[in-house]
């Protein structure tokens, strides 16, 4: 029996496949080991969004190589997707595999341990390095011709709620992001696969699902009519509709799919969690436009009161860059005043980090590192503010929480979960248990980001 150690890097969509990557792998008689021990074959699932997520990757990859020399090293994913023949002259790296395939891992394993070839005596050293760690250039997607990887899970290491792929690639090309080049376009999976997926979940216990994606907006865009809004507002109904199932959440979509129709329909499903991840990436026009945004504060601002008018009291959070190219003092004050009006329970702040191949990285006005950490911490002290001014406002009231995890805090024992909000709370008291729902009244913070309730 070989042992593998696995590492993830990256978004909640790479989590959901390494998942599969190692269910498929104990499934074939692998022995799943910690990623800091010693072990016969290491994956690392690498990410590409930005020049630090591949330097990242390619740190644990060096890493992988330290703990045993004589281990296999395998890299997967979106870093080897931006530029596979270059990463391929990597000594650390004995084996490249690909973002669509992912789901054949234990076999591609098998193959390159039992791969022979003779190449030819004048072939340079470079494309021999390619043509051998790709097993012939077979493990690497063409992802403008990549079809939807359609894996499931069976189990998932997140015992409370279970992250489901509905869908893969991007067409939008952001200005600032190598996403749509490392996944391709978008392709969307299709309703019976997601809804047989939840079904099994089920009855493994897990009582919360969250859709993920790359761009979760587009999903269905690839589908007879092309009309994303009806397609996931109608997966949506049908997940709701599903016995077991108790919560329904939403990843990070962009607002342009928040029409009257499909907020006031996905309302109608009682499992559905009043907590959306809308992505902004600036409050400033100018910058959005730069950015290949295609919305405006203006519009972004509708599909929030949207939200707000259907969903009362729901939790909205998103991302920002602050530093893009060209992002001047005014356009900076622009953005924070957009942010006191919206109001989110929080934010991701994110340092602007250029990324080769990108339009952005060749844009002129770039903002120098001091500036974007001095922007960004003023954003984060106002992320805090905001957040904690949310969670205040649950203090007396009576809140549904999905319990998690035990853990002692100042040397009592609590049940740690989540509100459908995704506010955490504690309850005091070691009888309950992991995926239970409990209701408790709130009365105060425990620590600046858990508040205490009792049942």
């Amino acid at each position: 029996m070989k042992s593998v150690a696995l590492h993830n890097l990256g978004c909640k969509v790479n989590s959901y496949e390494v998942e599969v990557m190692q269910q498929n792998l104990q499934k074939n008689g692998y022995e799943i080991v910690d990623f800091n021990q010693k072990s016969d074959i290491y994956i690392i699932n690498t990410c590409s969004v930005t020049n630090m997520a591949d330097r990242k990757s390619r740190q644990m990859l060096h890493r992988a190589r330290k703990l045993n020399p004589e281990a296999i090293v395998v890299a997967v994913g979106c870093y080897v997707q931006a530029d596979a023949y270059n990463i391929a002259q990597n000594e650390a790296i004995d084996l490249l595999v690909g973002n669509n395939l992912k789901k054949n891992i234990s076999e591609i394993i098998g193959r390159y341990m039992d791969w022979e070839e003779n190449f030819p005596a004048d072939m340079p050293e470079d494309e021999v390095n390619f043509l051998k760690k790709t097993l012939n250039n077979t493990t690497v997607v063409d992802m403008k011709t990549a079809d939807f990887e359609d894996a499931r899970m069976e189990q998932t290491a997140e015992h409370a709620r279970a992250y489901i792929k509905i869908q893969d690639g991007c067409n939008r090309f952001c200005s600032y992001c190598i996403i749509p080049y490392t996944r391709g376009r978008v392709r969307s999976r299709k309703p019976e696969s997601v809804l047989e997926e939840i079904q099994g979940l089920v009855k493994e216990g897990y009582r919360e699902f969250v859709l993920t994606g790359i761009h979760i907006s587009s999903y269905g865009l690839d589908f007879e009519d092309k009309n994303p809004k009806k397609y996931l507002s109608e997966l949506i109904e049908s997940i709701n509709a599903l016995d077991g199932v108790e919560r329904i959440r939403i990843g990070s979509f962009e607002p342009m799919i928040l029409t009257e129709d499909f907020v006031e329909r996905i309302a109608a499903c009682r499992k559905m969690c009043p907590h959306f991840h809308i992505s902004l990436q600036s409050g400033c026009d100018a910058t959005l436009k730069r950015m290949n945004r295609r919305y405006t504060t203006d519009e972004y601002m509708e599909k929030v009161k949207l939200l707000r008018k259907y969903f009362p009291g729901c939790a909205i959070t998103t991302d920002v860059i602050v530093g893009f190219p060209g992002e001047t003092e005014e356009e900076f004050a622009e953005t924070k005043a957009f942010l006191e009006q919206v109001n989110f329970f929080e934010m991701h702040i994110f340092k602007y980090s250029r990324r080769r191949g990108t339009k952005a990285d060749t844009m002129p006005d770039q903002v120098p590192e001091e500036i974007k950490t001095l922007r960004s911490n003023i954003l984060l002290e106002l992320e805090q503010a905001q957040s904690k001014a949310y969670r205040a406002g649950f203090i007396g009231k009576e809140v549904e929480a999905l319990l998690e995890e035990s853990k002692t805090i100042d040397g009592r024992v609590y049940w740690i979960g989540h509100t459908k909000e995704y506010v955490k709370i504690a309850v005091s008291g070691e009888d309950y248990a992991k995926n239970t729902i409990v209701h408790a009244v709130i009365k105060d913070f425990i620590q600046d980001d858990i508040l205490c309730g009792l049942c």
